[in-house]
Order: structure tokens, then C-alpha cells, then sequence
């Protein structure tokens, strides 16, 4: 068995947890814009705005803990690095939805909600694993499995983006849905590049 000498502040694992359910909320919210008219998606982004402030909030308050504490649970500049990690994808999931109402996108591809339902569990598995860093145990199967759904992510948007040149004719909705697609598939490379973070910590914490 292992001994960590560095102190064990719940408070820092509860509120990466918190953290991480914001992403949950803003992913349930991008999966109801796709099937919502106009009107609704206005409605949906201001929802999924006051999501992003709330995880704003929560950044803050892990950062601001950080800042204030002198012995943290593990690497400080790794702590740091998850906590922007979570922010940089809520920032992509927010920047899609607010894209689909700025550029009035109508019927997005039917292949969009395969992608979205990606970003979905990718949030769920986040949420999960937050609570893990504490012990840092079980958390191999977060990071190989947002690996393997950001690589079903890429191969979605591209075929995706190939449909959209192939069968649209419009030059004007195709940089609009690929402006939109454009920030789904970063959505997949954030939580990707925060599951790497994940597994950088937990092996050398290991």
C-alpha cells in the first residue's frame, strides 16, 4: 500500500467533481438544441450560457482554494492544468451551441447527433472519474475509453465535413454547419486532452 505524504483536501476533489457535472448539464443541453427549432435552440443556448458561467464560477473557486493553499493534494501545476482542462471543453461545448443560434442553422446533418451523443458520454465519464483523483484508483478505463470516443469523434466529423461538401451546394451553410462542426470535434480534442492530464497524474502519483 501506498502513503501520500501531501494532505488530503476534499474540498479540491469535490469541487473538480462539481466542475465536471457542469459539463454533463451542458452536454444534456446540446443534445435538446438538435432536435429544437429556432426559437427553442435561443432558449437552450441562454440555458446552456448560464451552464458555462456556472462552470466559470466553479474554475474560480478551485483556482482561487489553489492559490491559497500551501501543501496541495498533488502537483500544483497539474491541479491547475485539470481545472482549465474542464473549462476548455464547457468553452467548445458552449461555442458550438452559441454558433448554432448566431449563424441560424436549420436541420443540422442527421451524423451531427452521433457526434454530440460522443461529447455526452464524454462528459458523463469526466464526471465520473473526478471523484477518483482522491484515491487516485480505477481511472485507467475513463482515459482509454474518451480516448477510443474522441477517435469515433474524428472519424464522425470527418465524414461529416465530406457529406457537407459533397451534397450542399449553398457556400454560405457549409461554412456555417462546419463552423458548428468545427467546435464539436474540438469539444472531443478537450475532453481527449484532459483524459491524457488524468493519466499523466495518475502515473506519476502511482
Amino acid at each position: 500500500m501506498r502513503f501520500r505524504l501531501t494532505p488530503q483536501d476534499g474540498a479540491f476533489f469535490d469541487l473538480l467533481a462539481t466542475s465536471a457535472g457542469h459539463l454533463v448539464r451542458g452536454a444534456d443541453l446540446l443534445v435538446r438544441m438538435l432536435g429544437a427549432d429556432r426559437t427553442q435552440r435561443v432558449q437552450l443556448a441562454e440555458k446552456l450560457h448560464q451552464v458555462e458561467h456556472d462552470a466559470d464560477e466553479s474554475t474560480r473557486d478551485f483556482l482561487s482554494r489553489l492559490n491559497q493553499t500551501f501543501v496541495t493534494p498533488f502537483d500544483r501545476d497539474d491541479m491547475h492544468a485539470l481545472a482549465n482542462g474542464i473549462d476548455d471543453c464547457m468553452d467548445a461545448i458552449d461555442e458550438a451551441g452559441d454558433l448554432m443560434v448566431l449563424y441560424k442553422v436549420g436541420v443540422l446533418p442527421t451524423g451531427v447527433a452521433d457526434l454530440v451523443a460522443v461529447l455526452r458520454r464524454c462528459a458523463e465519464l469526466t464526471a465520473e472519474a473526478m471523484p477518483r483523483l482522491r484515491s487516485m484508483t480505477d481511472l485507467r478505463e475513463y482515459w482509454v475509453e474518451v480516448d477510443r470516443l474522441e477517435r469515433r469523434a474524428d472519424r464522425a466529423y470527418r465524414r461529416l465535413v465530406a457529406d457537407l461538401f459533397d451534397h450542399e451546394e449553398d457556400p454560405i451553410t457549409i461554412i456555417k454547419v462546419k463552423g458548428v462542426l468545427d467546435a464539436l470535434e474540438e469539444a472531443a480534442d478537450a475532453f481527449e486532452r484532459l483524459a491524457n492530464g488524468v493519466e499523466a497524474i495518475a502515473l506519476k502519483e502511482s
